[in-house]
């Protein structure tokens, strides 16, 4: 039975993996693309980026997934994700990483509106371009200032990507839920906990990692 229990939970865990790492790399990204945008001086294209961003933070996930499903099938008649396990992996994959997009903008857009103005007009006055002032005086204190919420943001991912089960997902929770229904024990699930808990320690000691090699940089 262990082995049995350790296999199913394994494979749970390889999707939750899965799910983390993809996330991240579709929403890191368009993090910094809606950042810009909403601190843009292009108005309309401001406002509607604060537009989204305050619609995605102030819903809950669970409805996101569950709107990004089953809408396109209600409102246009056409399930985009079809009814196989890739389409329903696709579909929550789309909804976590716009979802942590707009997390993520408003921990760039604090960490560049940090910065002092000053520093910028001193790039300014040494002939420096906004690209260059961006990246040799910028960049690294944004970063230095972002590494802890962001360090938050990926536990809480690591947690939220259990909410996949809400369509049908197969993933760590799932798997260690289905021995309840097959076999009568709670221990399965519990042992969940240990997987979470693993791998978030695995990241707090990475960030921790960063923060120190970052720490001769002064605030």
């Amino acid at each position: 039975m262990m082995q049995e229990v350790m296999s199913a939970l394994t494979d749970g865990f390889i999707i939750t993996i899965e799910l983390f790492v993809l996330t991240l790399l579709g929403s890191l990204p368009l993090g910094l693309i809606i950042s810009f945008g909403s601190m843009s001086r292009f108005a309309p294209l401001r406002v509607l980026c604060k537009a989204v961003v305050w619609a995605i933070r102030g819903t809950p996930l669970m409805l996101q997934l569950i709107v990004i499903y089953y809408g396109p099938g209600i409102m246009f008649d056409n399930n985009i994700w079809g009814g196989s396990n890739e389409g329903r992996f696709i579909a929550v994959l789309a909804a976590f990483i716009i979802n942590y997009a707009c997390y993520f903008s408003e921990i760039y857009r604090g960490g560049i509106e940090s910065i002092s103005k000053g520093q910028f007009e001193a790039g300014q006055v040494l002939g420096l371009t906004k690209k260059q002032i961006f990246f040799k005086i910028v960049l690294l204190q944004v970063i230095k200032r972002i590494i802890p919420p962001m360090g938050n943001e990926f536990i809480n991912l690591v947690k939220d990507t259990s909410l996949s089960r809400t369509i049908a997902v197969y993933e760590l929770i799932w798997a260690g839920e289905a021995f309840i229904k097959s076999s009568g024990i709670i221990w399965p699930l519990l042992m969940t906990g240990v997987f979470y808990l693993l791998f978030s320690g695995i990241l707090v000691l990475i960030f921790g990692k960063i923060e120190k090699k970052l720490s001769y940089f002064n605030s």
